[in-house]
């Protein structure tokens, strides 16, 4: 086995051309972001793990409702946005919203290991904060808390707060990402550079979805100031 970011699909690898984002691609690249998670997990303590299990199972319920409607409409789907715009035509289904919210926790994912990235000195759960400041944490913050869906997001809040809380130290992390139980780890070199493209190729993804889902009226990814 090769070290982890070769096991999964990197989104750098996720085709895009005039018509979208291949949706079966991208979902595969998504499948691995659960991996990862788990991966970060496995370095946490009991506590910890539990915290952070309602934040993995939120991602993959929301897989789920994208590669259902999917396998409904394989044809109609092959991008994510044809996909969307096929289920609002028809008016049917939830992947729209789904991807929505699987795309706002990658974003999260991205732009907390962007953060990482950036500064090798700072901490997984430094990282991780500063990346839900400017992706989730707007959004869970800016419901109206008088009301059921503020209420929902106030409790999504608190669930990533506290699954934050629990980030495992990064070296542990960083040694899990570069190690081959076949071999030797790669090297911080290749692991930064597998990495960075991964993210990359994940924020290119975000950033042309964030636009579609706000020129089609269909929601938004990052909420708007």
């Amino acid at each position: 086995m090769a070290p982890f970011l070769e096991t999964v699909k990197s989104f750098k690898d996720v085709p895009i051309t005039d018509d979208g984002v291949d949706t079966v691609a991208f979902l595969e690249a998504a499948d691995g972001v659960v991996r990862m998670l788990k991966e970060l997990t496995g370095l946490m303590s009991s506590v910890g793990s539990k915290a952070f299990s309602p934040v993995i199972n939120d991602i993959q319920g929301n897989i789920t409702k994208v590669r259902e409607r999917y396998n409904a409409a394989p044809s109609q789907s092959a991008t994510l946005e044809q996909l969307v715009i096929n289920e609002n035509n028809n008016k049917v289904g939830s992947a729209t919203e789904g991807l929505m919210w699987l795309l706002r926790s990658l974003a999260f994912t991205c732009k907390s290991l962007q953060q990482a990235q950036a500064d090798p000195s700072v901490d997984l759960k430094v990282a991780f904060t500063k990346g839900y400041d400017v992706t989730l944490g707007p959004i869970h913050r800016g419901a109206g808390f008088f009301s059921i869906q503020g209420a929902i997001m106030k409790a999504a809040g608190l669930m990533f707060s506290t699954a934050i809380g629990y980030c495992p130290p990064r070296k542990g992390f960083y040694e899990k990402l570069a190690a081959n139980p076949n071999g030797e780890p790669c090297s911080q070199e290749v692991l930064d550079k597998e990495l960075n493209d991964w993210v990359t190729g994940l924020d290119t993804i975000i950033t042309r979805m964030d636009k579609f889902y706000t020129k089609g009226k269909h929601g938004e990814i990052y909420k708007s100031a």
